[in-house]
């Protein structure tokens, strides 16, 4: 398979649904230390464009990233030949301390039974140890140099909610106790009103609450600063919506997310310790659908989840909250690398701050 690339602004990308895929998040992404590079690509069998970050982590070892990218993919058989020739054909176009590039890849996972991809929320899913992973993603390529990454920088799995009906349905498919924790919240005085970049302050105190309760790596401040530009948007330019929940004078909860074409994507999220029973993230997700819905969203991505419902999962507290209001959990292919330069690599995979490295930098 051949790829050819062709290198353009990034604020040229194409539309897209995928908020990590857009000019915007290379531009918030600049102003933490990465530099974006865009580049359309075409091929025999697939054409389209994708946003590559790069930056220097060590002295003389840079990485590529590519945020839940290419958007575009081929036949799931054909994964690991398209990795295999986009990455030769990305190595031109970066710099030669570039050690690998990291795809974050937002194509559905291989190992979802096709019969069963359209059901809400599987009862079983699992994807095999990472050896056996590489092998499939391998198959058929020159160099067998795709590496499953430890860990996934994003999400490998995701809750996704289709916002295409009318709010009626999209109520009666949420569990009942999701249902009556928006009513309960309103009932209580709950308000959620949208937020100016000044609140970011009572935002990140409310998400060290958070981070701390729920025994998360906690992102530092200007992660959130980078989100707000400080010039007017282009028209056509994803939009930032920033959400807090009070009662009275307290913030009790607050969201950031990204309304990216059609799909609104959910970033960020916090609540407070006090007034827990006021139920005020229910309150707050509500208020984005139909924030969301109001914009002409089909879908809205609210992230992170466990794959199934299983207790022993990092995540099954995001899967349990989220699937309360219905949707689908959708299984990716979550992070793999591409090595481009072997001692370069083995360092970064070694180290285990690795994955630190690239979440924080």
């Amino acid at each position: 398979m051949h790829i050819r690339l062709r290198q353009k602004e990034a604020g040229k990308l194409l539309p897209t649904d995928i908020v990590f895929q857009t000019g915007l998040w290379g531009t918030v992404k600049s102003r933490l230390g990465w530099k974006p590079l865009a580049f359309d690509f075409a091929s025999s069998e697939l054409d389209g464009d994708v946003l590559v970050l790069t930056k220097t982590l060590l002295p003389g070892i840079s990485v590529a990233y590519v945020p839940q990218g290419p958007e575009f993919c081929p036949d799931p058989d054909q994964y690991g030949l398209f990795l295999e020739a986009l990455s030769g054909a990305v190595r031109q176009h970066v710099d030669p301390t570039v050690v690998l590039i990291r795809y974050d890849l937002p194509w559905e996972s291989p190992y979802v039974d096709q019969a069963d991809s359209g059901r809400t929320q599987r009862q079983s899913f699992e994807r095999p140890e990472a050896r056996l992973q590489e092998l499939r993603m391998n198959f058929g390529t020159k160099r067998w140099n795709l590496r499953k990454a430890r860990v996934n920088l994003t999400f490998a799995d995701k809750l996704v909610l289709d916002l295409s009906r009318d709010e009626e349905k999209i109520l009666a498919d949420m569990k009942p106790k999701t249902r009556y924790n928006i009513h309960l919240a309103r009932r209580r005085g709950v308000r959620v009103i949208p937020a100016s970049p000044s609140s970011l302050p009572v935002f990140y105190e409310l998400y060290r609450q958070t981070a701390k309760r729920n025994h998360f790596h906690l992102c530092g401040y200007r992660h959130f600063t980078a989100l707000f530009p400080a010039e007017s948007p282009a028209p056509d330019s994803p939009e930032v919506l920033f959400l807090l929940a009070e009662h009275d004078r307290d913030i009790l909860a607050g969201a950031i997310m990204v309304i990216s074409n059609r799909t609104a994507t959910y970033l960020f999220g916090a609540s407070a310790n006090a007034k827990r029973n006021f139920m005020a993230p229910y309150a707050l997700h509500w208020a984005a659908i139909q924030a969301a819905r109001a914009k002409g969203c089909l879908h809205y991505d609210m992230g992170a989840v466990s794959p199934v419902k299983d207790p022993d999962h990092p995540h099954f507290g995001l899967y349990r909250f989220k699937t309360g209001f219905g949707g689908q959990v959708i299984h990716q292919s979550g992070s793999w690398d591409y090595p481009l330069d072997d001692e370069g690599y083995r360092i970064f995979r070694n180290s285990e701050t690795l994955d630190r490295i690239l979440h924080t930098a």
